[in-house]
């Protein structure tokens, strides 16, 4: 018998009700028991067999509560991360990680005192797109790569209610700590930490709102990444574009994942997080001597994955895959961006 864990979600706003809660309950070994709403019961209309509580309190003293995820808004996630620790239990936590990389590094000691595992929730290392550029990367496709592209270019003109806290100035705000985490995640995932950053953050909607666009430039020896979001832009650039002395590889279009999830539809199949052909990257390349152009099948995406290795490493069965010490780099990361913006230089990473 496949050993079952608990798992408690702390938070059922757009993050839990979209991202958490049907991926968690589609991994076979979780079991999604105890949801903190303040107000509603909304989960249990979904899952009818969850147990609803007010207070973060009733569901850490819940000793068969062994896996803690927390997706509440950023500012309050190294409190909550932190009390989970203390109560014993493993925790995930949406992105951003924390506010800053020292209350990373505090999360990171405690887990290890406290033996527990604790994991950022980068699904988006399972997104196909991603997957399918991580292997043309390690294929070597393109040569020596020289440039690599990654964009989240979307439009919404105006101020949504259901993120408020997400679109208004405050600790944790903002899209740089919202999709900005990501797409530094993805390059971290290829190619380690760069030695520099320069970026360029703004508030394009409204001067007093939380930033809405960025531009990061992630410095290597010989190559340079580019990172780019915002919410103005009604016609979209590649979601990722890569050139190299071989050759390049451009592609457009979002994993559908995410689409899916917002419908109410659980990850579930081999077909899950499919790609139309619409939507597959061209390469352009030199192979073994010979020309090739042609379009390449997108992987399928699968945020299953990421909660699967979750509880394989609470299990003992693989290592965790989403590390606190990755997470860390992420969050310093923005905190450089920041300073680079604020003080319009390109900043060494140290």
């Amino acid at each position: 018998m496949m050993q079952q864990i608990k798992v408690g979600l702390i938070g059922y706003g757009m993050a839990g009700r979209v991202f958490h809660a049907p991926v968690i309950t589609a991994v076979p070994g979780l079991r999604l028991a105890k949801v903190v709403e303040r107000r509603a019961d909304t989960a249990r209309e979904r899952y009818p067999w969850v147990e609803i509580v007010r207070e973060v309190d009733a569901l850490l003293g819940d000793s068969g509560i062994e896996l803690v995820v927390i997706a509440t808004p950023s500012a309050s996630h190294f409190e909550l991360a932190e009390r989970a620790l203390l109560a014993d239990k493993h925790v995930v936590v949406d992105k951003p990680f924390t506010l800053t990389a020292e209350q990373a590094q505090r999360l990171i000691d405690l887990g290890g005192r406290q033996n527990r595992l604790i994991s950022a929730f980068q699904n988006r290392r399972w997104d196909g797109d991603f997957q399918t550029v991580s292997e043309i990367v390690r294929q070597g496709y393109l040569g020596r790569l020289v440039e690599y592209e990654s964009h989240f270019d979307r439009f919404r003109n105006h101020f949504s209610p259901e993120r408020a806290w997400r679109e208004q100035a405050g600790p944790g705000s903002g899209i740089l700590f919202d999709l900005g985490t990501h797409l530094i995640d993805q390059a971290l995932v290829l190619f380690g930490l760069p030695h520099s950053v320069t970026a360029d953050i703004r508030s394009q909607r409204a001067a007093d709102q939380a930033d809405d666009q960025f531009e990061l430039i992630l410095h290597y020896d010989a190559l340079k990444v580019t990172l780019r979001a915002g919410l103005l832009l009604r016609e979209p650039g590649p979601r990722f574009a890569l050139h190299g002395t071989e050759g390049s590889f451009v592609k457009y279009g979002v994993d559908p994942q995410e689409d899916a999830l917002k419908r109410g539809l659980t990850p579930e199949g081999t077909d899950w997080g499919a790609e139309p052909e619409a939507q597959w990257g061209v390469l352009n390349t030199q192979i073994g001597g010979l020309h090739f152009r042609g379009k390449i099948e997108t992987r399928n995406g699968d945020y299953r994955r990421y909660y699967d290795n979750i509880y394989q490493a609470i299990v003992g069965q693989a290592d965790l895959l989403v590390t606190p010490e990755q997470a860390k780099h992420t969050i310093r990361l923005i905190e450089l961006a920041r300073q680079s913006h604020s003080e319009r230089r390109t900043v060494d990473v140290c």
